[in-house]
């Protein structure tokens, strides 16, 4: 029995003499499954996972701005490529998670399962991620413009820093409804709460959503640890589970 219990504390101290930090710029839509899979990583690593969530352009910017960010898990696909390209990321990039969007509100009833209520009009202001900055942003204009109400509905935009921001102003009611992802209101891959249409992915560009080893975390161990885990069944599970494709 003391032969087990040293071999058990041996097997604790080593993790800890090996164990690491990693800093993982997020964007916004993937902050709650991240931070499950965050909290599966560390209980099986030992290492430590920091998550900083925010809008996949803002995080460009700060990454070539040399921001401490050793992995990025952008909401598009364009942004890691760039980095790579640019010399401010490893060449390492995979699609982790292909996004859907969702126009959804808050209230019961009001947005219809074709998404018809676009077309009806009824509705004072809809938000949308400032496609700028945001992937699902872009798709959200992308879909609008498929549909030919690009310009009828622009001066009724309520826009969003990210799809963070965007689903907060649908969800406060300063919005009637918006595009959001489906990561954000989806329970077991479909809509909880509220009412909503899953836009059809002909409708947009899709949404791959890459990640990527920086060139910062080069030699971080924990860093290249996570992006393992992030490709394993237990987060792709979990990723599958908030209603994203899986590539």
């Amino acid at each position: 029995m003391q032969r087990l219990i040293s071999a058990v504390l041996l097997c604790l101290t080593t993790m800890a003499a090996h164990a690491g930090d990693t800093r993982i710029a997020v964007a916004a839509n993937f902050s709650v499954p991240a931070k499950r899979i965050a909290e599966a990583f560390e209980r099986a690593s030992g290492h430590k996972a920091t998550l900083v969530t925010g809008a996949t352009g803002k995080f460009y910017a700060q990454i070539v701005n040399g921001a401490p960010f050793e992995v990025l898990l952008a909401a598009d696909d364009e942004t890691p490529a760039k980095l790579e390209k640019e010399g401010h990321a490893t060449g390492t990039r995979f699609t982790y998670a292909i996004g859907r969007l969702v126009l959804w509100s808050a209230s019961p009833g009001l947005v219809d399962i074709d998404g018809a209520v676009l077309k009806r009009g009824t509705f004072r202001h809809i938000a949308v991620a400032n496609p700028r900055l945001a992937p699902y942003g872009q798709a959200a204009t992308e879909t609008l413009a498929a549909l030919g109400l690009a310009e009828a509905l622009r001066p009724r935009f309520v826009l969003g820093e990210n799809i963070a921001q965007t689903h907060q102003f649908v969800a406060s009611g300063n919005a009637e409804l918006g595009f959001v992802a489906l990561a954000q209101v989806a329970k077991d891959g479909r809509i909880g709460e509220g009412s909503g249409w899953i836009v059809p992915a002909q409708l947009h560009q899709p949404i791959r959503q890459d990640a990527v080893l920086l060139a910062r975390g080069r030699d971080n161990a924990a860093a290249k640890a996570f992006l393992e885990w992030l490709k394993g069944d237990d987060a792709r599970a979990t990723i599958r589970g908030f209603g994203y494709d899986l590539p």
